[in-house]
Formats: structure tokens, sequence, C-alpha cells
């Protein structure tokens, strides 16, 4: 038994391990919130006073950022009251109590995913972060002068493809960073590696999480 309970807890990720998972996932955020909060005080005034150009037969007040010829990118406002697609704006309540959820689920994730599977270990930070800046959205910008019960997520990345007059839904840092983690926990779902110094005799409860638990995770983050 005494020898079992080693294995385990060589198998399961040391307090440096943690500290620099949740460190990552926290400089996500720190970055979601500071470009959100930056954009927004730089265009909110042009936007106001009329200066932003309307650059696209939608008629949206966009700044291009990479010079006025590049058509394709540009910064916007804009906000989200929904997930994704604008979907779930009707049900505000399951929205955030989802990704509520999700980041409990993804942090349980991440405490219990051993050493060795950087890449999985990098896709649960990557959608942390992202839905972590997302929700302080949510839960901290509440707009009193409006009937709706959480604050609306802040959004200004604006992909628009003139050639099919079609446009990106609008989108953030957080936004990005759960879609490059959504796309690496698909991936590696794939994956049958071992964790780093886990011995083949390891109790179940120690081994890497389970494809079922991405399954889960995947679930909860489309909600």
């Amino acid at each position: 038994m005494a020898e079992e309970r080693q294995a385990a807890g060589r198998s399961r990720p040391g307090g440096r391990t943690l500290l620099f998972r949740f460190c990552c996932a926290a400089l996500l955020v720190a970055m979601d919130l500071w470009t959100k909060a930056a954009v927004f005080a730089w265009l909110t005034p042009l936007e106001v006073s009329g200066e932003l150009e309307r650059t696209c037969v939608c008629g949206h007040q966009r700044m291009h950022v990479l010079g006025e010829n590049v058509n394709w990118f540009s910064f916007m406002l804009s906000k989200n009251p929904g997930a994704a697609f604008g979907g779930f704006s009707g049900y505000p309540y399951v929205l955030v109590v989802g990704r509520i959820a999700a980041v409990l689920f993804l942090i349980w994730m991440l405490l219990r995913t051993p050493k060795g599977r950087p890449w999985f270990t990098a896709a649960l930070v990557l959608v942390l972060g992202g839905a972590l800046g997302n929700l302080y959205d949510n839960l901290f910008l509440i707009d009193p002068n409006t009937s709706h019960p959480f604050g609306e997520v802040r959004d200004f990345i604006d992909v628009y493809f003139a050639r099919w007059n079609y446009h990106f839904p609008t989108f953030n840092v957080a936004d990005s960073g759960i879609t490059v983690g959504a796309v690496l926990l698909f991936l590696t779902s794939f994956s049958k590696d071992e964790p780093a110094e886990a011995p083949d005799d390891a109790p179940a409860e120690a081994e890497q999480p389970t494809e079922e638990a991405t399954a889960v995770a995947q679930d909860l983050l489309t909600k």
C-alpha cells in the first residue's frame, strides 16, 4: 500500500507545476482584460464622435489597425450577451452557471492531470483562461441601466471577408484561447501517451484523465 501511494504521488503534479499552470491561465486572463479595456477606452470616444469609418457593407464602424488598405482585419466595438455566435443570449442564467461549472471542472482537471501531457495541459490552461476572462465580464460589468442580469462580454477583433461579404463573429483574446484550447483538446483526445514518471502499476486514481472526461469538458464549453 505504501508503494502504491508513493507511485500515485509521483504521477500527480507537484506544487511548482500547479503554480506554473495557474499562473499561465492568469496571464491569459490579464491579457484578455487589458486588451478589452484598452481597445474600448481608445475607440469609444471615436465611435461616439463618428470618427470611425464605416468601411463594410454592414455599416460597422471599424478601425483599420493594419493600415487603410487592409480591410479584412480591424477593431470594432461589440458587446455579446450570449455565448459564441450569440447563442444562449435568451438564457443568461444557464449561460453563466454553465461557464462557472466549466471553470470549476477545468480547475479540477488541471489539479489531476499528471506530468507528461504538455499539449493536453496547455489546452486546459487556454480554455480556463479564456473562460475566466469572459466570466469576468459577466459577473463584474453588469449595467444597471439594462434589464440583463449579467454583464455583456466585450469583443473587438473583427475579421471581414469582403469578397464574400462575410463577417466572422467579433471575438476577443479570451475567445481565441478557448478556440485554440478546444482544438488541442480534440487533437489530444486521440493521444495515448502515458504520463512521465508514472509506473506501469500506478493505481487507477493516479492515471491521466480519461477521454470521457475530455468529452465532458468539451460539452461544458459549448454552453
